[in-house]
């Protein structure tokens, strides 16, 4: 009974931050008047992230009058092909500041920390923004230790400038967020919250102003804490998991890395993403960028297929807006078959191979 009180108190309970220096006097919403937000925005081999342009739809939400700016660093032509698909990847996208250096080869926190404060005492934004991916997540942080501010973490909805809505307790409550920080205010964003509408060809036509921002007054710390050591990235044809329309994950069920890849066919056959459950990835039968979950990865996929997926909270949480959750599993009592919208308890062995044979080949 305790607990579940508690639970509703969290539902409706409105957290504030308030910033820990007591002679500042400006508040956020004196600023809601005229909001000016900076994204962070992500990049790779010349292309915008769709993660980005789902965080523009969330900054749409922050007020009427607002312009929005996207922030992107890096070196070479992928980065000047990435910032012309920028200025037109949103029509509320007005201007794209470019940072072409090689200290921003690799995103690393600590420069890029320095460079979001650097960009930020030039524009004077109100609101910085970022996704709720792992670059997001390692940035925005220390950008906010740095201005003394508190940022607001997997926000799902925004109610206004300084109101928000995030999860907690694993998803399984909401709670409302008032910032009534001296600004700017930091957030990370759900994007799998903010789906992005197609683009009309007029909108396209509508191209955001490119800037070089100049880094001549530039200061960097001269001895950084970390250092770029490699990437590895899958080789493969399939969609990004965090984007995917169709995503087929497979839990310790599978019991080996050779069994793990019926659900990789199966996916191929879909056209549709791999996905692993947090139990799958501690045993080693994928690498840990494709789990699924409150520590992996959030998705929203048109279709969620599980296989083997007992239904950990943490699993959950990560899942829930899927719009369609299909569930096959031996154990009747699994927890997944809860918020399955369909659900099928049997044997994946015998049910992966039969579901391959009915279904059509992939054009």
């Amino acid at each position: 009974m305790m607990t579940r009180a508690f639970l509703l108190r969290a539902l409706t309970k409105k957290t504030k931050f308030v910033a820990s220096n007591a002679h500042r006097s400006i508040s956020i919403t004196n600023l809601s008047r005229y909001i000016s937000t900076l994204i962070l925005a992500e990049h790779e081999s010349g292309s915008i992230k769709p993660q980005t342009v789902s965080t523009v739809v969330a900054a749409n939400s922050l007020g009427e009058s607002s312009s929005i700016s996207l922030l992107l660093a890096g070196s070479g032509s992928s980065l000047q092909e990435a910032a012309s698909q920028a200025a037109s990847c949103h029509p509320s996208v007005s201007e794209v500041l470019v940072v072409d250096s090689d200290k921003f080869e690799y995103p690393l926190a600590e420069p890029w920390a320095k460079l979001v404060d650097f960009v930020r005492q030039k524009g004077d934004y109100s609101h910085i923004l970022a996704s709720s991916s792992s670059f997001g997540k390692n940035i925005l942080p220390r950008v906010a230790a740095l201005l003394d501010v508190s940022p607001i973490t997997d926000v799902v909805k925004i109610l206004g400038s300084d109101q928000f809505i995030r999860p907690i307790y694993a998803g399984n409550a909401l709670c409302t967020v008032r910032y009534t920080g001296a600004g700017p205010c930091i957030l990370t964003i759900r994007t799998t919250s903010f789906p992005v509408t197609p683009i009309t060809a007029d909108s396209e036509s509508k191209k955001a102003t490119i800037s070089q921002i100049d880094l001549s007054n530039f200061k960097e710390d001269s001895a950084s804490r970390s250092r770029y050591v490699g990437q590895s990235t899958q080789d493969t044809e399939r969609p990004d998991l965090g984007s995917a329309r169709v995503v087929i994950t497979g839990g310790r069920a599978l019991k080996s890395v050779e069994n793990f890849k019926m659900i990789e066919k199966l996916a191929e056959k879909l056209g549709g993403a791999v996905g692993a459950t947090r139990a799958a990835v501690d045993a080693g039968y994928v690498p840990n960028d494709l789990q699924v979950g409150q520590t992996g990865k959030i998705v929203a996929p048109e279709l969620y297929m599980a296989f083997g997926v007992s239904g950990a909270i943490q699993h959950l949480a990560g899942i829930k807006d899927s719009k369609v959750i299909v569930a096959v599993n031996k154990d009747a009592d699994a927890p997944i078959f809860q918020v399955a919208d369909y659900g099928l308890v049997g044997d994946l062995f015998e049910v992966i191979p039969e579901l391959m044979e009915k279904l059509p080949e992939k054009k």
